[in-house]
């Protein structure tokens, strides 16, 4: 009760403090007229606890109304070489995660109970651009910005249909720092780690004038915990800028990442409870070449005025080689590889015009954009050689055993918010976008058929051809009311919009078939809850969501009428909605009662609360099922203290049982379907600055808890895929 009141005393004084401040601007601003000569606005960090919100707009960009989040990466203790996402996302609330390799050459995270499959539910942007290998038709990214390179983590909730696409779960972008005020500052760091991990990140950026620019090149090799596990990869990045004059900025970016990862398979549950460590497949690899590009544009047209146009691409590929029957099954070294081969080249350009106004004795905002995007992606499968070596190499590249397809899409869009400002406390925020999505696919898939001796039973060709228009309207509404000078009530609906992707066209997986009448999806997300900063003292914000999810995508077991085996089958399984609480918040103790120490000491909680359910089913067997990987509880909690350069951060994380399928199997022999049980994980980094030296290490998976997060069907699978177990690491970086 004692701490109850403190904070409300501490509240009110605050307050207090606060509006006579407030009423001495107001006077002054009486006397003198202040001209405004830009709407150029970037975050401030009102705490130093690692994460904060977006402000209501942010260069051309509006978020009045929406639930939002931006992590500092610079003021938490992490493992970022690895790209640590139960690290990265502690303080995010609602984040599921998948954990593929220790590596951190991908990442997956869903959110309010969407599947984290290579972050394939948000729509996935660096620097304000789309990086995924098709924003429409395959939106699953296989390109992971280094995260020593990265400023801050930006995520917009499900409202982000309005601005950034139709996605359920949001956006997230990830901004890169940007380019350094001295000529030349050099950043090296070298980390070790292990399993073999070695990361070595060397960044140079600088001003120069009316120039600038950024580079940097990012080498990691990981020999991984299982066997049949390695990993190289090279990441290159550059950046150039030219500020014209005060009202014209260029910029241009280019990215390139090409790793080649060998994978150890998946596991059965009988050998994941045996020994999670062993590796019955040796032949299987993973290779990506990933290059992006941008030019940017930002115009001051006037005082009130502001002009963005980004034009962007991605020409990238992915082969993924090796043997996709069950992992109850033993490898027949004997038979050919599979060899899926994948390349994408997408260009797109995005305008906004932001325009500043008076409206009843305040300023208000109008924003109104389009889209313009062109994609295409070239994917093949068919058998490789019988070696356990990364040959990515058709046998028959003039006659593929499986398919061969092209996946041409086109999207155009134009999209408006307003900011009505219709108070000093209280904005609403309505919004509209227009879609219009053009998907296509032409190509042949082969049926083969072999009797038990290997003859040849049916060979047929089949041709394929299919478009599918469609055009729609998206509507959104956001209000945010501000009841004190630290605390602000905000809610949002939007609609929601998901196209099903090329993997729902066509591809040959002996674990998984495709609904051949498969549709669209379509729903809104509502949210609202309450946020609020006391500066470097206390942060929070509890909020709800409801998701509500019309011919949902899922997975469900069927019996293949061929091979009378039981196969995974991708369809419209139902309807579902959502319901959750998101809850988080940190304080720092210290502060709480001395403002002026070298000491820190915080802590904090994220909680969320998830009930995901299959609604209006006709078919029993789903309807009241829980939606798969919507684990009903994640909770990660914490703390962080320091002392002048010195900081330690000590977190656990608790993440709730969850299915992989829709009816809810709890288990399976091939393991690609069944219960993920309930799992918790201890992580402990600590960092020390001096000068232009940093020393950071700790210790990931501190209790060495054997867990698993996903059963996959293909890639990196099938099966079940351990989470790595108990390891170290160390970074030694330096900074001038």
């Amino acid at each position: 009760m004692r701490f109850c009141l403190l904070h409300i005393f501490l509240a009110l004084s605050f307050y207090s403090f606060a509006q006579r401040d407030s009423l001495r601007q107001d006077s002054l601003r009486k006397k003198k007229e202040i001209d405004l000569n830009t709407i150029d606005i970037t975050t401030e960090r009102d705490n130093a606890f690692g994460i904060s919100r977006l402000n209501n707009i942010e260069g051309t960009a509006i978020y009045a109304g929406k639930k939002t989040e931006a992590i500092y990466l610079k003021d938490m203790n992490a493992n970022l070489a690895t790209n640590n996402s139960r690290q990265l996302f502690a303080k995010v609330a609602g984040i599921n995660i998948f954990e593929n390799d220790g590596s951190g050459s991908s990442i997956g995270i869903g959110g309010r109970g969407l599947n984290p499959n290579r972050v394939s539910n948000f729509n996935t942007r660096q620097n304000g651009y789309d990086i995924s290998a098709d924003a429409l038709g395959y939106p699953e990214s296989y390109y992971v910005p280094p995260s020593e390179a990265i400023e801050r983590i930006e995520i917009l909730r499900g409202a982000a249909s309005l601005q950034y696409g139709t996605q359920f779960g949001g956006m997230i972008n990830y901004k890169f720092a940007d380019a350094s005020p001295k000529k030349i500052s050099v950043l090296s760091r070298q980390t070790l780690g292990s399993f073999g991990l070695f990361n070595s990140f060397n960044q140079v950026s600088g001003t120069l004038n009316k120039f600038s620019y950024t580079t940097f090149y990012q080498y990691k090799q990981y020999a991984g915990w299982r066997p049949n596990s390695s990993l190289q990869s090279h990441n290159a990045f550059i950046r150039m800028g030219y500020t014209l004059n005060e009202r014209v900025k260029i910029s241009g970016e280019y990215t390139h990442l090409n790793y080649l990862n060998h994978q150890p398979g998946g596991l059965t549950d009988k050998q994941f409870l045996a020994d999670p460590s062993q590796s019955n497949r040796t032949r299987n690899w993973f290779r990506v070449n990933w290059n992006l590009y941008s030019l940017t544009g930002d115009f001051t047209l006037s005082p009130s005025l502001k002009l963005n146009v980004l034009l962007f691409g991605v020409y990238a590929g992915r082969d993924a080689l090796g043997n996709l029957e069950r992992i109850d099954r033993k490898d027949d070294t004997t038979k050919n590889r599979n060899l899926l081969k994948d390349i994408y080249n997408n260009q797109a350009v995005e305008i906004r015009l932001l325009k500043r106004y008076t409206l009843l004795k305040y300023q208000s905002h109008f924003l109104i954009g389009a889209r313009a995007y062109k994609g295409q992606t070239l994917r093949q499968q068919g058998d490789a050689d019988k070696s356990d070596q990364p040959r990515f190499s058709f046998l028959n590249p003039n006659n593929l055993e499986n398919s061969d397809y092209t996946f041409p899409s086109r999207n155009l869009a134009i999209f408006a918010e307003n900011i009505f400002q219709l108070g000093k406390r209280w904005n609403v925020t309505p919004g509209i976008r227009f879609e219009y999505i053009d998907t296509r696919s032409e190509g042949y898939y082969r049926l083969l058929n072999r009797d038990l001796a290997g003859n040849v039973l049916l060979d047929k060709i089949v041709s394929d051809k299919r478009r599918n228009t469609r055009q729609f309207l998206l509507v959104g509404l956001g209000s945010q009311y501000k009841i004190t000078q630290w605390l602000e009530a905000y809610a949002n609906f939007s609609q929601n919009y998901r196209s099903i992707n090329f993997n729902d066209m066509r591809v040959a997986n002996p674990n998984f078939q495709v609904d051949p009448n498969l549709k669209d999806e379509n729903g809104f997300t509502m949210d609202g809850g309450f946020r609020g900063v006391l500066k470097q003292l206390l942060y929070f914000d509890i909020s709800g969501f409801w998701l509500n999810y019309k011919q949902r995508i899922g997975t469900v077991l069927k019996v293949d009428s061929s091979t009378f085996q039981i196969v995974r089958y991708r369809t419209n399984v139902s309807d579902s909605r959502n319901t959750g609480i998101e809850a988080f918040a940190e304080l720092d103790w210290i502060k709480l009662f001395r403002k002026n120490s070298a000491h820190r000491f915080s802590t904090f909680i994220n909680a969320s609360f998830i009930n995901a359910i299959y609604t209006g089913s006709e078919q029993s067997a789903f309807k009241n099922k829980r939606v798969e990987y919507v684990p009903q509880s994640i909770v990660r909690t914490g703390f962080t203290y320091g002392y002048k350069a010195f900081s330690i951060t000590c977190q656990y994380a608790h993440t709730a049982e969850q299915f992989s399928d829709a009816t809810n199997a709890e288990t399976s022999p091939s393991a690609i379907y069944g219960l993920i049980p309930a799992y918790s994980v201890m992580d402990i980094s600590a960092s020390y600055k001096y000068r232009f030296l940093n020393i950071s290490a700790g210790v990931n998976n501190a209790t060495n808890s054997s867990y698993f997060t996903r059963r996959a069907e293909g890639y990196p699978g099938p099966g079940i895929i351990p989470a790595d177990p108990v390891n170290y690491f160390v970074t030694l970086g330096l900074q001038f």
